[in-house]
């Protein structure tokens, strides 16, 4: 048989992608990712590599310098990328939401000035919703952007921004009361800026200001900051679309999007640690022979390969069902929640195979045992995707009595 999670009904141009860009991951990222990870590294020579492929670019329309391919080619991309090393994913990640959001919602202008820089990686994209009190509660925002004139004041403070350091374009989410009353409900008074700095931190323009990085337990290489903003003046033609009270809805195409990308890098972290768990139960002797040939360790590896299996096939049907138009936030939602369920279950199996020396730094599983974690509450928590399939099940199964 071939090796799991394969995707039948591809073209040739997204078959030689993915195995250019498998080529990269197994020569570029599996031999340098375990040590720079635990210098918390950030990997300047393998964004460099990603670069010069055009992944930056992937999804961005040709017309603006992009490849123009799809979001299940994309999807199936950074599933091979999480497989190296997740933190490489999550550099790309924020940077296609902010340029989804940008092709879906800019202004001509906005996209004119923003998508070929962006695509040709010059321009590294980040957004921003979540703030130091609120976690998955968006309606709870309370930075807020003041109109003066020609240009809007915003202050606040933002929390867990990915890319926060080294993006040049942030998209942030903020409450804007012009031409929304007081009582409007919260998120038709939401507006999305789109906010230029200069890479770095301390204070990265007037009004703004990234403290620094954030020490994760995993996810490391990855910059993750605060943003915090104190008259921070923004040109009013940087509301995104260019009309405010918009930006919930922007931010959660964005996010919706941002879902089937999290369920593929828990399809790459899981691919990665089933490979592991394999190969270092054929290596392994107990009792006279391979640890694979003990039959506890043969049904580890048979409920490793379902799970991988089928979260690899959820997120295809989600990515195939966004590319055709159709509302997908229930099968972004199936396939995130599950993807990261199990992506944690079989990254602790493969734990599990390796004994003791997988308490060791020696060995790749204790670097993916301590990524797998973010996944669970990264782009939503399991408790809200559990919501909004439930809610979305309810629309569909509606009782009628």
């Amino acid at each position: 048989m071939s090796r799991l999670a394969q995707t039948h009904g591809l073209t040739d141009v997204q078959r030689e992608i993915l195995s250019t860009v498998r080529d990269f991951v197994d020569k570029e990222i599996i031999p340098v990712a375990t040590e720079l990870e635990h210098r918390d590294e950030y990997p300047q020579d393998i964004v460099d590599g990603l670069k010069e492929l055009g992944l930056f670019g992937l999804m961005i329309p040709e017309e603006y310098g992009g490849l123009g391919e799809s979001l299940l080619t994309y999807a199936l991309c950074v599933e091979e990328i999480a497989r190296g090393w997740m933190s490489v994913s999550g550099i790309i990640n924020t940077h296609f939401i902010v340029a989804y959001m940008l092709k879906q919602h800019g202004t001509h202008e906005q996209k004119d000035h923003f998508l070929p820089r962006m695509a040709a990686g010059d321009i590294r994209g980040a957004f921003s919703m979540s703030e130091p009190a609120l976690g998955s509660d968006v309606s709870a925002i309370s930075s807020k952007a003041v109109r003066d004139g020609e240009e809007y004041v915003l202050n606040g403070q933002k929390m867990w921004l990915t890319n926060g350091g080294t993006s040049s374009l942030v998209a942030v989410l903020v409450k804007s009361d012009e031409g929304h009353p007081e009582g409007t409900a919260p998120h038709k008074s939401m507006t999305t800026f789109l906010v230029e700095k200069e890479p770095g931190f301390g204070e990265v323009r007037p009004g703004l200001t990234i403290p620094g990085k954030i020490d994760k337990m995993g996810y490391k290489g990855v910059d993750t900051t605060e943003l915090i903003m104190d008259g921070l003046r923004v040109p009013a033609d940087r509301v995104l679309g260019g009309v405010t009270g918009r930006g919930f809805y922007q931010m959660m195409d964005g996010v919706e999007v941002g879902r089937v990308n999290v369920a593929a890098r828990g399809c790459g972290v899981a691919q990665r640690a089933f490979e592991l768990g394999v190969r270092y139960a054929q290596q392994r002797h107990t009792f006279g022979k391979q640890i694979a040939q003990h039959q506890a360790i043969q049904f580890k590896l048979a409920e490793m390969a379902t799970k991988v299996e089928a979260a690899h096939a959820m997120m295809v049907n989600a990515a195939r069902k966004k590319d055709s138009g159709e509302r997908n936030d229930l099968e972004a939602g199936m396939a995130k929640y599950l993807a990261s369920e199990y992506c944690k279950e079989v990254v602790e199996d493969a734990f599990r195979i390796h004994g003791g020396y997988g308490f060791s730094k020696e060995y790749e599983i204790e670097r993916l045992y301590r990524e797998a974690p973010m996944l669970l509450i990264g782009e939503g928590t399991a408790e809200i995707q559990k919501m909004i399939i439930g809610r979305r099940l309810l629309e569909e199964y509606r009782f009628q009595g």
